[in-house]
């Protein structure tokens, strides 16, 4: 019996949203869009009930902006259960290890059925892991009805992901569910650090945090204009006009980059003189390497602190890391020591001068793993030379110029030196982001402006295709 067939009596309990029986205009996908952004939204900012503290050193910090979620509300769990059943699921019937044919409708169904109850059932296990683990107090202190109550709150949050992801998925809006959680996350960050009122005391005197309005207010109230000017623009343990100005130069620069690609002339077998193009970008693994690195560092991260927590003089455990708060960390324990020190960022270029060699092996670090990262991900994802001929030939398509025969060594010269060099690229402009102290971290920023470009492509795609079907 295949996997697949295990799911199917399950098929008709799991919830599901039905296809759209019509093409979809392009003002209802944008409808539906905005509704689903702001349900997330508004799930961001309903607190858990039942929780005793959520303001201690938080575990998961390092990898909230990956997981589009918000600490201490109900949309704790954020993505991490439909982007950890969808890796897995693409990474077994990538390897071979669950047989699926996407040509086949029943196929399809039953896979997207499995990666749904892998989706809810990770959503319950990561809720009663969060509780037992004592992230919102002592079990005993809050009450089993209480840890019941926090774990059912996480459940029908994780439901709620789940379904408005499976909806834009199926044609109701633009991009993914996933995407735009991310994406708005990373947004609401930007925006909030650049524009935030909230007034701070920094032994100063007081100082708004948003870098544009502490601008403004340095200027007002300072009778020195010119030192109120480099205040604003270099200002220590809060946003500045320079990380904001970094920001808006990675943004410029990951855009340029987007339209970095190689045209391979195609051409028909059965209609002669119908010719065409087929892309190779090169970032033609997107986002993913950036993704799952930062989804493997965070949860070592994750695993070292705990463990540094509960035995700081173990020697193994410190050479996994060793954590402690310093000062501007805003009570969040950062890496000082061991492997997670050295696969952690430099916060400063006074930092790379006084230890060069942490530097050295950052940068190797990320570019070696950006690289491997993206050639694995092709093979696995269905994105190989091998894959991709086979699509072309399915669709009665050769290499203009070549032989039927030779498809795939013409795709091997150019899909994996794209998934390598543009894996190193995509680690390269996180660790210039990083390093210029833009807004909400390489990652976060590489993140946003890839998936911002998708959504504009989807956009133009639809106002395209709804133009040519006026005429």
């Amino acid at each position: 019996m295949r996997f697949l067939h295990l799911v199917r009596p399950i098929m008709c309990v799991l919830p599901e949203v039905a296809s759209p029986d019509r093409k979809i205009p392009l003002r209802e996908k944008l409808l539906w869009t905005s509704i689903t952004l702001f349900i997330y939204l508004v799930c961001c900012q309903i607190p858990i009930y039942g929780i005793q503290s959520a303001q201690s050193s938080d575990p998961f910090y390092w990898v909230r902006v990956v997981l589009a979620s918000n600490r201490g509300t109900i949309m704790e769990l954020g993505i991490s259960p439909i982007i950890t059943s969808g890796m897995v699921m693409q990474m077994l019937a990538g390897a071979r290890l669950i047989e699926v044919d996407h040509n086949v409708k029943e196929d399809r169904a039953l896979f997207q059925g499995a990666q749904k109850l892998f989706g809810i059932l990770i959503t319950i296990g990561e809720a009663i892991a969060y509780v037992l683990s004592g992230m919102y107090g002592d079990i005993g202190a809050i009450g089993a009805g209480n840890a019941i109550l926090i774990i059912t709150q996480l459940f029908c949050a994780g439901l709620i992901v789940l379904t408005l992801d499976e909806m834009l998925a199926k044609g109701y809006g633009l991009g993914s569910g996933i995407s735009l959680f991310i994406a708005t996350g990373i947004c609401e960050t930007i925006v909030w650090k650049s524009f935030s009122p909230t007034t701070i005391n920094t032994g100063r005197g007081t100082e708004f945090e948003g870098a544009v309005i502490a601008l403004f207010h340095l200027l007002i109230t300072r009778n020195n204009k010119i030192q109120a000017l480099q205040e604003a623009f270099f200002r220590q343990n809060l946003p500045n006009l320079t990380n904001l100005l970094a920001t808006v130069l990675i943004f410029v620069v990951v855009i340029y980059f987007q339209g970095w690609r190689v045209n391979l002339p195609v051409k028909y077998q059965k209609y002669r003189g119908q010719e065409g193009n087929y892309p190779i970008k090169l970032f033609y693994t997107s986002n993913m390497p950036i993704i799952l690195l930062s989804s493997l560092v965070s949860n070592l991260y994750f695993i070292s602190q705990l463990l540094y927590n509960r035995a700081p003089t173990n020697i193994l455990v410190r050479l996994l890391g060793m954590w402690q708060e310093t000062e501007g960390s805003g009570g969040q324990k950062i890496p000082v020591g061991g492997i997670a020190y050295y696969i952690s960022p430099p916060r400063s270029l006074a930092e790379i001068i006084y230890d060069p060699f942490h530097a050295v092996f950052y940068f190797v670090f990320i570019l070696t793993s950006c690289a491997l990262f993206s050639k694995t991900w092709i093979e696995v994802s269905g994105s190989s030379a091998r894959d991709v001929a086979k699509q072309l030939r399915d669709q009665q398509m050769v290499m203009k110029g070549h032989r039927d025969s030779a498809l795939i060594n013409v795709l091997n010269r150019y899909i994996p030196t794209a998934a390598a060099f543009g894996g190193m690229c995509i680690g390269a402009l996180s660790i210039l982001a990083d390093l210029s102290g833009a807004i909400g971290s390489g990652t976060g920023i590489l993140l946003a402006v890839t998936i911002i470009f998708g959504f504009y492509e989807s956009f133009v795609k639809e106002q395209r295709e709804n133009s040519g079907a006026q005429f």
